[in-house]
């Protein structure tokens, strides 16, 4: 089964604290893939946000070495450049490291638990095919006391269709109605794409059906769907 490739992104503003000013993050969600780029080409970072995950990197086959850039560098960082530091990590798909400054900052006597960061990780998981550790942390986000949103029961339901566990999939979505989350475009269309191409094809209209109940311009959608797989015969829902 081919996965899903599917991007948005948003504009971020990260403030720093020292100097109360604010500085630009452009921030990647949704079920994407691509070749590691250049950090300096995807946003601007501070020197101290590349000094770190450089030494993180150097240091990551040696745990006394690692310990000892936790201890003098990440401890050191701003929140903005920390924030910059697991982007960077997660974006070069260093997992083990990205998983390890995210427990680190989690740590941290200023943080507040935030669902779009267990969100992130919980998509670096996906990608990488690992669902337990993937399903941990949407456990985590609950006990933190969050409110799961629609992006989280997403990743995890992307998660579930990385490893063709597309009955996990729709049990997650069924999860995700449920609580009163709404699915958006992106639920729908991981899906939609996924149940046909593996050839759920009642499962994969029961979901083209929900998207008259969820979207504003649901033949819209679904003709956009339907160009992934042009042999197929299109499902009639007038």
């Amino acid at each position: 089964m081919g996965s899903v490739v599917f991007q948005t992104s948003q504009l971020g503003f990260i403030p720093n604290l020292k100097t109360g000013k604010t500085h630009h993050l452009h921030i990647c969600c949704g079920l994407r893939n691509g070749n590691r780029k250049p950090m300096w080409r995807s946003r601007i970072l501070s020197t101290e946000a590349i000094q770190a995950v450089h030494s993180l990197k150097l240091a990551a086959k040696s745990p006394p070495k690692l310990q000892h850039v936790f201890n003098a560098t990440i401890s050191r960082l701003l929140i903005a450049d920390l924030l910059d530091t697991l982007a960077e990590l997660k974006r070069q798909n260093h997992v083990d490291l990205a998983l390890k400054v995210f427990e680190f900052l989690r740590k941290e006597v200023w943080y507040k638990p935030d669902v779009s960061l267990f969100s992130d990780m919980i998509l670096m998981l996906g990608k990488n095919k690992l669902i337990s550790e993937a399903e941990e942390l949407f456990s985590q986000l609950k006990k933190e006391g969050l409110v799961v949103d629609t992006r989280a029961y997403t990743e995890l339901i992307g998660a579930y269709v990385q490893v063709d566990m597309l009955e996990k999939a729709m049990e997650t979505y069924e999860f995700m109605k449920a609580s009163g989350c709404v699915p958006d475009k992106l639920t729908l269309i991981i899906l939609i794409r996924n149940l046909q191409s593996a050839g759920k094809g009642e499962l994969a209209a029961q979901v083209k059906k929900e998207c008259y109940k969820y979207l504003d311009s649901p033949k819209k959608f679904l003709k956009e769907a339907e160009k992934t797989f042009p042999k197929r015969r299109p499902l009639n829902l007038d």
